[in-house]
This record gives C-alpha cells, sequence and structure tokens, in this order.
C-alpha cells in the first residue's frame, strides 16, 4: 500500500461503507429523536433558533467560549483605544502608526517609497 493509487482506491472504499452505514442507521436515529421528542413533549416549533429553553446557554457556550476567553480582561487592565487611521495605503489599507508596521507598509517602504507619502492629512 504504498502508492498513491492503492491508498485512494482504499479511500473511497472506505467512504462509501461510510455511506452505507450511514444510510443502515439513519433510519433508526431518527426514530430514537421522535422517541424522545414524545416523551419530552419537544415539538418541532421547540427546535427552531431562538426558541430553546434551558439548552440554550449550553449550546452558546460551547462555540462562544473560545472568543470568550480572548476577551476576558485581567484586572487592572484597561480596554483598548481606537485610534485614529494616520496612513493609508494604495488599496485603502490603513494603519494608525502604532504596533508593527503592516506588510502592505513594509513592501512598499523596501521599494524605496517613504511612510510619509502615505500618511493622512487632516
Amino acid at each position: 500500500m504504498n502508492n498513491l493509487i492503492e491508498i485512494q482506491s482504499q479511500i473511497e472504499k472506505l467512504q462509501k461503507q461510510a455511506g452505507e452505514i450511514k444510510a443502515r442507521e439513519f433510519d433508526k436515529t431518527v426514530l430514537e429523536i421522535l422517541a424522545k421528542m414524545k416523551a419530552f413533549g419537544i415539538t418541532l416549533k421547540d427546535l427552531q433558533p431562538g426558541k430553546l429553553r434551558g439548552a440554550k446557554t449550553k449550546l452558546k457556550t460551547a462555540t462562544a467560549n473560545k472568543s470568550n476567553i480572548a476577551k476576558i480582561r485581567r484586572k487592572g487592565e484597561r480596554s483598548a483605544v481606537v485610534v485614529a487611521a494616520k496612513f493609508r495605503g494604495p488599496n485603502g489599507e490603513t494603519w494608525s502608526g502604532r504596533g508593527l508596521t503592516p506588510r502592505w507598509l513594509a513592501l512598499l517602504l523596501t521599494q524605496g517609497r517613504s511612510k510619509e507619502e502615505f500618511a493622512i492629512k487632516n
């Protein structure tokens, strides 16, 4: 099984097997879901976005935790201050002049252009 054609053949075979298993188990899974819906009195309306009761926060928590971690501030940390752009690139890119020089400006500087050419005049 060293050559690419053999591996691709096995991938196709495995994908076909996976499809067959999914097709066999689909009806069984739907019946299980319907039984649980009946047992708990769940309707299709209950499953619409924004209609979930207690599960709503649990579902959101899984995806929101990643983004919220970045937003958590340490004690005494100041919130970010928005600074007006001081430089504008040829394609409309902007830079406040703080932090690392952006790639678009660094590339132009290596081509012999000056930073002042891109300064935004008030």
